[in-house]
């Protein structure tokens, strides 16, 4: 089995709310490098994201944190406006729809979300 890494506490993320974190991640050199992803629930069901709109790969959140349109209903691309839904990461609206934002593999192991399937940079002991 891969390696789980914890993000975060599931009651850390409101039901209806999108979370972002900056992980970092072995490039392909080795060299860690930022990994901006974002995690949302919807009841007890949780879905992870990379942090990247598919249309030109910018970061969604314009202003950190920021990811829900004005009702709170659907992810939103702060720079083209493009709408996502939060379960299934789908664009709908926009200049990238039919597109979806990339999965990541997430695990909940005894109230925490953990990723999965991926190698993040090893942290520096000293």
């Amino acid at each position: 089995m891969d390696e789980l890494y914890v993000i975060c506490r599931t009651v850390e993320i409101d039901d209806r709310d999108v979370k972002g974190f900056v992980l970092m991640r072995e490039g392909e050199n080795g060299e860690p490098k930022p990994w901006p992803i974002m995690i949302t629930r919807k009841c007890n069901q949780f879905y992870g994201y990379e942090n990247a709109c598919p249309h030109q790969g910018e970061r969604l959140d314009t202003t950190p944190g920021q990811f829900l349109d004005e009702d709170e209903n659907f992810i939103t691309c702060g720079n083209h406006q493009a709408q996502f839904d939060p379960d299934t990461g789908e664009c709908f609206i926009g200049p990238c729809k039919g597109e979806r934002l990339t999965p990541i593999n997430l695990v909940i192991d005894d109230g925490d979300v953990c990723l999965t399937g991926v190698v993040l940079a090893e942290e520096d002991a000293g």
